[in-house]
């Protein structure tokens, strides 16, 4: 290697990660991740297996990072929960739009699930347990809604669990409409029927211009 790095495990999987958000799974090769990273392959086989193996770490590590990003957003001790749940979706029109008229989608699990869902079950798995951690992680905040009284009508956990699991669905529909389509108009649509299915005042959440 040409530099030294305090953990090269995680120095393969962050330099792996920015190539396969880009370019997808399979169409990434072993020596494009060991070029990028610098590293000889004995180095990558020191720490995984195959490349499956490298793929699911990938997802484990890329899952536990959005978590911490989700709990920035989700947990400010200074705000309601409300403003909070939808300052997390306000995030994904960053995360989903590179340039106004591009899609560069940065989120693995949009860029990954229809691929590595029939070609690799452990990948299949840790993409499955990274989106139930975060739809818990949306139920949380959308209990703690109900409680400080910005989300007056969530009923009770039950109803919070079902929330968070058709809301997460409606936003990562609206993520790969908006990697098909180039332009954030199903990011739109999202945004005002998470509003409706919040019973939040539009006027209170404006749609980003």
């Amino acid at each position: 290697m040409k530099a030294e790095y305090t953990d090269v495990r995680q120095h393969i999987l962050d330099q792996g990660k920015a190539i396969i958000t880009r370019k997808g799974f399979a169409g990434v090769g072993l020596n494009e991740i060991l070029t990028a990273a610098d590293v000889p392959k004995g180095s990558f086989y020191h720490y995984f297996k195959s490349k499956e193996l490298f793929g699911e770490a990938l997802l484990d590590d890329y899952v536990a990072q959005y978590l911490v990003h989700m709990d920035s957003l989700l947990e400010q001790a200074d705000k309601p929960a409300a403003p909070c749940l939808m300052a997390y979706w306000d995030s994904w029109f960053s995360d989903a739009t590179a340039s106004p008229d591009s899609c560069n989608c940065r989120c693995l699990v949009v860029k990954l699930s229809s691929e590595v869902a029939d070609m690799s079950e452990p990948m299949r798995v840790a993409l499955r347990d990274g989106t139930d951690h975060i739809i818990a992680r949306l139920a949380l905040a959308i209990e703690r809604g109900a409680a400080d009284d910005s989300l007056p009508a969530v009923a009770d956990a039950a109803d919070a669990a079902q929330l968070a699991q058709t809301l997460y669905q409606l936003w990562l529909g609206a993520a790969m409409l908006t990697k098909l389509r180039r332009e954030p108009s199903a990011l739109n649509s999202a945004w005002h029927a998470t509003l409706d299915l919040l019973h939040l005042a539009p006027a209170m959440y404006p749609l980003r211009g």
